[in-house]
């Protein structure tokens, strides 16, 4: 590896960017891919660099099938983030399921007597207002948001800042009545009809969730839906 490839790999890792590695087999030519440019001495044509970029999406590494040159992937992605916006019943099956899917889970709620290490053992918890929590975590590509207080006074300053983010999913619990009213108030703030879209409201797939574990089956099902673009 040329000593510019891994310096500028290094520093994509330091910075918790989405990059990857593509190797020809036969000359030892490299380049890395990101989501929106390459660099590197392998050239590569818009085939490779879009298999490249869906390589990245689904975090798998692997040899690229073509049948002019033997080239190999290897992703070098951050880790995938849930930060959860309110530490209420259904979180709680969320954090399980999402941690079981290798997110690192962080918990936002100033209600300190709800945000617990009893209720949310192995859990980073941030008891900071959310739109501050947020714009200290720093919400990138790899981040999902979901917010489920209920209570506007949370959720919304959370969502304010997920809107103008790179997040991949932003999910907010709640009827489409409380959803209505939700747009409306966005609407208000100055959010555009595209920003607000990017919710997804009700939260989760529709299988007729009722308890809080099947709500939280639910939104995960959706996170990961959205995440590998299905």
């Amino acid at each position: 590896m040329r000593p510019e490839t891994l310096t500028s790999l290094l520093a994509a890792r330091a910075a918790k960017q989405q990059v990857a590695l593509v190797s020809n087999l036969e000359t030892g030519d490299q380049t890395l891919v990101f989501r929106d440019r390459a660099d590197g001495a392998l050239k590569l044509d818009d085939e490779a660099l879009d298999a490249t970029r869906d390589a990245l999406r689904d975090d798998k590494s692997g040899r690229l099938r073509r049948d002019d040159a033997p080239l190999f992937v290897q992703v070098f992605n951050p880790p995938k983030r849930m930060i959860i916006v309110g530490a209420v019943h259904i979180a709680q099956p969320l954090v399980t399921l999402a941690q079981t899917s290798g997110y690192e889970v962080v918990i936002v709620d100033p209600r300190g007597a709800f945000a617990t290490r009893d209720r949310f053992p192995g859990v980073t918890l941030s008891e900071d207002w959310p739109d501050d929590a947020l714009n200290t975590l720093g919400v990138d590509n790899r981040t999902a948001v979901v917010t489920l207080t209920h209570d506007p006074k949370l959720d919304d300053p959370a969502l304010h800042v997920a809107l103008r983010s790179e997040a991949f999913y932003i999910g907010a619990l709640g009827s489409r009545k409380t959803h209505a009213g939700r747009v409306e108030r966005l609407t208000e703030a100055g959010y555009s009809e595209d920003e607000i879209g990017q919710i997804h409201a009700p939260v989760g797939l529709a299988i007729n969730a009722k308890s809080p574990a099947e709500i939280a089956i639910s939104i995960m099902a959706q996170v990961t839906q959205v995440l590998h673009g299905a």
